[in-house]
């Protein structure tokens, strides 16, 4: 493979990375090249001791994606390192995401549950006084405010929850990541067993 066309197959992988963070990746991989240059080896040689340029590109936009999530824990922060995470392909796709698309959807179900509570919570506290509420006015005005505090306790309890659900899913993939790469990167095997001792 020549130094054009890794770069071009990694730029090409770095699609939807922050412009000056693909660049500054692409500036790296180009100085990989000249300095192979430098020291006599061929673009083929040290194209193939970089590795795969799309697998590279897949792990670069993971780390990407996790260093998001631990800068700034958004929902979208969590959805991209998820996804990127879950494109190494480290994790067993397969029986993973129907357990995690089960999990998200539950968790989706909660966050709803919490939203109508606090609203019915909202209803009962501004409209029991007019309804004729049993108790009074002000028992409805504390109903409904016990009820609010509630769903917000309980939606804090449900973001502490995913916050440490997508933790743990980053975390075992890169374990898991860890464990396989030495067995999915045969050519870096091959390139230290043929350097002369």
């Amino acid at each position: 493979m020549t130094r054009a066309d890794f770069l071009a197959r990694l730029k090409r992988g770095l699609v939807g990375l922050p412009t000056s963070t693909a660049a500054d990746i692409l500036n790296d991989y180009e100085a990989h090249f000249d300095d192979g240059k430098a020291a006599g080896r061929s673009e083929a040689e040290v194209a193939d001791a970089l590795g795969d340029p799309d697998r590279l590109a897949r792990e670069l936009k993971a780390e990407a994606g996790v260093k998001r999530w631990t800068q700034e824990q958004t929902p979208s922060a969590a959805a991209g390192a998820v996804f990127a995470v879950l494109g190494l392909g480290a994790i067993d796709i397969i029986i993973l995401l129907p357990i995690l698309m089960g999990v998200i959807g539950t968790l989706f179900g909660c966050f709803v549950a919490v939203i109508a509570l606090f609203g019915s919570g909202l209803g009962v506290m501004v409209a029991g006084p007019f309804a004729g509420f049993p108790g009074g006015g002000l028992a409805a005005f504390f109903i409904g405010l016990g009820l609010m505090a509630c769903a917000v306790t309980v939606g804090a309890l449900l973001s502490i929850a995913t916050i440490l659900l997508v933790n743990g899913l980053i975390w075992f993939a890169r374990l898991h990541y860890r464990l396989l790469k030495p067995a999915l990167e045969p050519h870096a095997v091959n390139s230290t067993s043929g350097d002369p001792a």
